[in-house]
């Protein structure tokens, strides 16, 4: 559709070439940025600009956009919402909406229709990881593109832990397509909104109608509380998934995790439906729409109750109804509670920690005699036998249960002797033999995590791990660190935590372990504080530089801070950090040295700290593109570029840089020159971080589903892989690494909070 009269030639500094659509609450343009890359740009029509409730939703809505940066939907790219126009530009989409496809095609069938369930369930995973409730997903909101389902359109969505926003008098959203508890009472609505929205969108997808139709949006909302699903025509593979979703008490609806596990063991054809089963359309056959030309939020009453015998609503109780499925429930944990908005942050807009540079998850090799024994590990120690596994050792695989079972795959595990100590999500820490796995203890934090929050670090006697408060309790979602005592799992101290260093350095880090010393962000995130790792005395507390944020930076034996200025950080955009040497005696920061950001620590190579120069369109990472040497003596700051952007998982291991792209493509760059050593395609996906082995040139690499991929670090050749071991997605691009070697023994963590070990020297069999 061409410009008219009247619209605008650029925004926001970007050219406009093509109107793509208008909806009630603005105007959406095709617009290109510098590089051509082509965007959405949504313009609030002007008489919302002077709404101050308006205002709200939009801030929202950019606010909610920004912090889901899944596979499966559009990112920003950029946005004013205080403009005296307000805008918002987005990733362009290409394709039919949901909606639009139905109509012109009919049913979604067979494997196309298997295929929609896990794209639309992977992005509302995505979504809720995040602390972010969609609170409109219907027909209109869903992109059928070339590369899969998006969701999009977060006009509605809030953070967990704000109030919902009502405009007088009416619930904003679509009521085929509303939640039971979004119809009564819209202030409770939680992430198990959104699974009863999909199921809706699901049964909608494979019939052509909603499983709760009726002739008036009235009638609808009021089968939506108190009717059971219409699902005669949904296959019925499908159907025995859909229908627990759909139940009126979301507390025992799946969350979108146990959804996916589901999904996934559906067979690839669902068998056909009313209508025709759709195969995939080329781009040239698509139409070009985008979701936010579509703002048809449907205002309802408040709150649906039983027609009396007049047939006008009569006033009744609230509640939930009775589940409308048959079967039992597939998820019965609690709704996600107040103070998520800082939990669970996107991983591919800002990555996680990487390898090999000190702190909770870099890998320890045996070879010191500090390693915490009780009774059971004498003469167990792999350092003191001097033998490459421990006494007894066979292959094993177990699953480290945590306090919230909804939350799974955070484990990161560090070996000492015969002990191996497992943390994250919600298992502060637990102690496990390296020999066979068996369970020494487990301490389990019952809150939500920061996702990419694992294990703080280990010491002779002590482990350190984060908990967070139990929903419900003063200490809701804040986050402490919890010192533990190694041999009994007893705790020893605990301290509240800052939980925001992932702004500043990509790495979800506020509390690192160097010797014995634990440093920590406070939780006014202002300073350092040091103590004791086994006692907890305070070594020292040192303020941030003034109008900066700081996070540790652990790098062998050294320990940076790595600050930023607030207003970078507040608004994701960090472009000038500086690095300083700490002085771990007194705390004392040494002279600030700039570097060019956004910039992500990798790891040492020669003693130099490496940092990888992320590149940016927008508030979007596109990749790495250079990479960064700060020698701490000489104060000096080498750059160098990379042959290209390479988009991935960074890290540093055996003297090289890596990025481990998600289709399984690893490259290796010299980290003095950027220059490109080998790229091997491994055919793993969304590998973590890179391990190296112990000492004998090997890279390893793993997958959520516990795929391990090895390489020779030096050529890149293929060692092998490994075929999966747990029920688990590819993996988040930059997740931090899950491997860990200590002599012959190779650790790993994979989804589900399953962890695995295996000998070096005999791998499990190949994929």
């Amino acid at each position: 559709m061409t410009l008219r009269g009247g619209d605008p030639e650029e925004i926001g500094g970007y050219p406009l070439e093509a109107r793509l659509g208008s909806g009630g609450m603005g105007t959406v343009y095709l617009a290109r940025t510098a590089s051509g890359r082509p965007v959405a740009i949504k313009l609030i029509h002007r008489q919302f600009a002077d709404d101050e409730e308006f205002r709200i939703r939009f801030r929202q809505e950019v606010a909610a956009a920004r912090r889901v940066s899944g596979a499966f939907t559009a990112a920003v790219i950029d946005a004013d919402p205080e403009a005296e126009h307000p805008w918002m530009a987005t990733a362009f989409i290409e394709g039919h909406t949901l909606a639009q496809h139905i109509a012109k095609m009919g049913p979604i069938g067979g494997a196309e229709l298997r295929t929609l369930a896990i794209g639309l369930t992977e992005a509302l995973r995505d979504i809720h990881r995040v602390g972010v409730v969609h609170r409109d997903l219907k027909p209109s909101n869903v992109v059928l593109s070339p590369e899969g389902p998006r969701v999009i359109d977060f006009g509605i969505s809030r953070a967990a832990d704000q109030q919902t926003l009502t405009m007088t008098g009416r619930v904003i959203g679509t009521p085929p397509f509303m939640s039971p508890e979004q119809l009564q009472a819209p202030r409770g609505v939680g992430p198990r909104s959104d699974v009863f929205s999909l199921g809706t969108l699901l049964v909608y997808a494979a019939t052509g109608q909603g499983p709760f139709d009726a002739d008036s949006p009235y009638m609808t909302a009021y089968q939506v509380v108190h009717e059971p699903p219409s699902l005669g025509q949904v296959p019925e593979a499908l159907r025995a998934v859909v229908e627990p979703c759909l139940t009126k008490d979301p507390d025992v609806r799946p969350s979108a995790d146990e959804l996916l596990v589901q999904l996934r063991d559906l067979p690839y054809d669902l068998g056909g439906t009313a209508g025709p089963a759709v195969g995939p359309r080329s781009i040239r056959e698509m139409d070009t729409q985008h979701h936010l030309a579509t703002d048809d939020h449907t205002p309802v009453p408040a709150a649906v109750s039983a027609p009396s015998d007049s047939g006008s609503p009569s006033p009744s109780p609230s509640g939930s109804g009775s589940p409308s499925g048959s079967g039992s429930p597939i998820g019965s944990g609690t709704l996600i509670g107040a103070r998520l908005r800082r939990r669970w942050r996107p991983v591919l807009a800002a990555a996680v920690a990487v390898a090999a540079i000190g702190g909770g998850v870099a890998v320890v090799r045996a070879g010191g005699s500090d390693g915490p024994g009780g009774a059971d590990d004498k003469g167990r120690d792999i350092a003191a036998a001097g033998a490459r596994l421990p006494g007894g050792f066979e292959p094993w695989r177990k699953t480290v249960a945590g306090g919230r079972p909804d939350i799974p795959d955070e484990l990161r595990c560090v070996a000492r002797g015969d002990a191996l100590f497992c943390g994250g999500g919600s298992v502060v820490a637990a102690r496990l033999r390296l020999s066979d796995g068996s369970r020494v203890w487990t301490e389990k934090s019952p809150g939500v995590p920061m996702q990419g929050m694992h294990l703080v670090g280990v010491t002779g006697d002590t482990v350190l791990g984060y908990r967070i408060g139990a929903e419900g309790s003063p200490q809701e979602g804040a986050t402490e660190v919890v010192a533990l005592d190694a041999d009994k799992g007893e705790e020893l101290w605990s301290v509240p935590s800052g939980a925001q260093s992932t702004a500043v350095t990509g790495r979800t880090q506020d509390a690192v372990v160097i010797d014995s010393t634990v440093v920590t962000v406070d939780a006014s995130n202002s300073r350092f504080e040091a103590r004791r790792a086994h006692s907890g005395g305070v070594a020292w507390k040192q303020p941030f530089p003034s109008g900066t944020q700081c996070a540790p930076v652990p790098a062998g034996a050294r320990l940076y801070a790595m600050c930023a200025p607030r207003a970078e950080v507040s608004d994701d955009s960090v472009r000038h950090p500086s690095l300083h040497v700490v002085d771990l005696a007194s705390g004392r920061l040494g002279k600030a040295v700039p570097v060019k950001g956004p910039a992500m620590p990798v790891g040492t190579a020669d003693d130099d700290l490496v940092l990888l120069h992320q590149r940016r369109e927008g508030y979007e990472s596109v990749g790495y593109d250079g990479v960064t040497r700060v020698d701490p003596d000489a104060h000096e700051v080498t750059y160098s570029r990379l042959p290209k952007t390479y988009d991935g998982t960074p890290g540093l291991a055996d003297g090289t840089v890596f990025v481990s792209g998600q289709t399984g493509l690893v490259s290796a760059f010299d980290p003095a020159t950027g220059r490109k050593k080998w790229s091997r395609q491994t055919g793993v996906e969304g590998v973590s971080g890179p391990v190296g082995g112990d000492g004998d040139g090997t890279l390893y690499l793993s997958s959520a589903s516990g795929r391990v991929v090895s390489l020779s670090s030096r050529k890149g050749e293929l060692l092998g892989t490994t075929l999966p071991r747990a029920e688990g997605l590819a993996g988040e691009t930059n997740a931090s690494p899950r491997v860990t070697v200590t002599g012959s023994v190779v650790v790993v963590t994979a989804a589900r909070n399953t962890v695995f070990a295996y000998d070096a020297t005999k791998p499990p069999k190949s994929g």
